[in-house]
This record gives structure tokens, C-alpha cells and sequence, in this order.
């Protein structure tokens, strides 16, 4: 069972002057009360802009994390606009501490900051250690990625990640997914991912969260505009050019 169980939003504390400038302009958030928990591996699912990585990363400073990494790591961008965060409740049971907010934009920086890590002479190269000893640079983004999980994913808490798949080919989110089921049947770790990949939300026993206008509400995998229209386009991919291109362009 998840660990966090509810996030809810205490709008009594908010300015009125406050409610039409961003983040809380935003359809979905703007109409967010509460959302309960029940799974240990919930999916973000919406458009830009919908707000899924706005709401993840408001969670995510409320945990004390910093944008990649967990609460041992300070990096943060300073476009970042947490301030969601303030008006955030959290509920827990039992509460834990331990986890990581990651961004797959951001990875680079941490790549930076364990090479840096590796240049102080009482670090030294055991900064690579969980990382399969050598530079996660030295690594194709996907490989990277792969490593950072086995280094950052084996303690227990709330994992919360914001668009995972932009760094993983399809036959490396197979393998993600294979990761998630390892870390739920463990019962240490309960995941919070904001993503547009209709393989890593069609995980089984998730729980789909949809950004869908001024709403959140849960959704059936075979019902989310991801999964209809990755099938719709596979299956009938000539109709599509037919309407986005020119009637000139030739098709081959």
C-alpha cells in the first residue's frame, strides 16, 4: 500500500490576488481539492501544460527533495516555480523520508555533479560506485538512466518522476517497467510518474491520474488519448499523413 495517501490543497491560505497568476491559473489545478492514493505506482497523464509536472514537482519540494536526486542532492534550475508547494497537504501513513525527485531534462546536471563529486580526493572514483564504477557521461542517456535507477532506487520512499521515457528507448522502458515490479513487490517504494509513454502507463494494477481540462480524475488505460491514438495512428498511419500533409506530397 502507497505510503503518501492523500495530497490536498489548503486554498484558504491563498491570497485572492494570487488565484489568476501561475501555477494556480492552471484549469486542473486551479479545481484541485484532494486526490487520494491507492496504489504504489500512480501515472500523471495529460497534455503540455496540463499541469501533471507542476503538480509533481510541487509534491516533490514538499517532500524536501531537490529537482534530481533526493534530499543529499542540491540542484535546482532557477525558472523553477514551486510555489504549489506552499498551500500543499500531504498525508501519510506511514510517513517516510527517503526518495528522489527526477527529471529527465535535468540529468545532465547530475552527471555533472557525481563527476564533480569524483574530483575531491576523499571521494575519489567511489562517487561512480553505484553508478557501475565510471561516469554516467560515458554513457549512451538511456544507459545512463538505467544506471542511475540501480544506484538511486534500492531504499525505501516515494519516487516521484516527471517524463522518465525521454531518455529510454522502448526496449529500455520494457526494462523500467520491470524495475517498477521489482521495487512494488518489495514494498519499499511507491512511484509517482508523470509521462505521455502509453508503455509505461499501460503498467499493470497502476493507477491512471488524467489532467483532462479543470479536472483530475482516474482514467482506464484503453480510455486515455495516449492509448487511442497511438493504436489509431499505428493502425490506420496513411489517413493521419493524409490529413497533416499536403494533398502534393507524395507518400511512400
Amino acid at each position: 500500500m502507497p505510503f503518501l495517501k492523500r495530497i490536498s490543497v489548503d486554498w484558504t491560505r491563498l491570497p485572492p490576488q494570487d488565484r489568476n497568476r501561475y501555477p494556480f491559473d492552471i484549469p486542473a489545478i486551479r479545481g484541485l481539492e484532494a486526490l487520494d492514493l491507492r496504489t504504489d505506482v500512480t501515472f500523471f497523464v495529460g497534455d503540455n501544460g496540463s499541469g501533471k509536472s507542476t503538480l509533481l514537482e510541487a509534491i516533490g519540494e514538499s517532500c524536501g527533495f531537490s529537482i534530481v536526486g533526493g534530499k543529499d542532492l542540491v540542484l535546482r534550475k532557477e525558472k523553477d516555480d514551486v510555489t504549489l508547494a506552499e498551500y500543499l497537504r500531504l498525508s501519510w501513513m506511514p510517513k517516510v523520508n527517503g526518495g528522489l525527485f527526477f527529471r529527465a531534462e535535468t540529468f545532465d546536471a547530475f552527471a555533472d555533479y557525481i563527476d564533480e563529486m569524483a574530483k575531491d580526493p576523499y571521494i575519489g572514483r567511489g562517487a561512480y560506485a553505484p553508478y557501475g564504477g565510471k561516469s554516467l557521461h560515458e554513457r549512451s542517456h538511456g544507459q545512463a538512466f538505467l544506471s542511475f535507477i540501480g544506484g538511486r532506487f534500492g531504499r525505501q520512499g516515494l519516487y516521484l518522476l516527471d517524463e522518465p521515457e525521454s531518455a529510454l528507448s522502448p526496449q529500455n522502458q520494457l526494462t523500467f517497467l520491470a524495475v517498477l515490479r521489482d521495487m512494488e513487490r518489495s514494498g519499499i517504494a511507491q512511484f509517482i510518474i508523470a509521462t505521455h509513454s502509453p508503455i509505461l502507463m499501460a503498467y499493470p494494477g497502476a493507477d491512471i491520474l488524467q489532467f483532462d481540462g479543470d479536472s483530475i480524475r482516474r482514467a482506464e488505460y484503453e480510455d486515455t488519448e495516449h492509448y487511442r491514438l497511438t493504436r489509431d495512428f499505428l493502425n490506420h498511419r496513411e489517413r493521419y499523413f493524409r490529413n497533416l500533409f499536403d494533398e502534393e506530397d507524395e507518400l511512400e
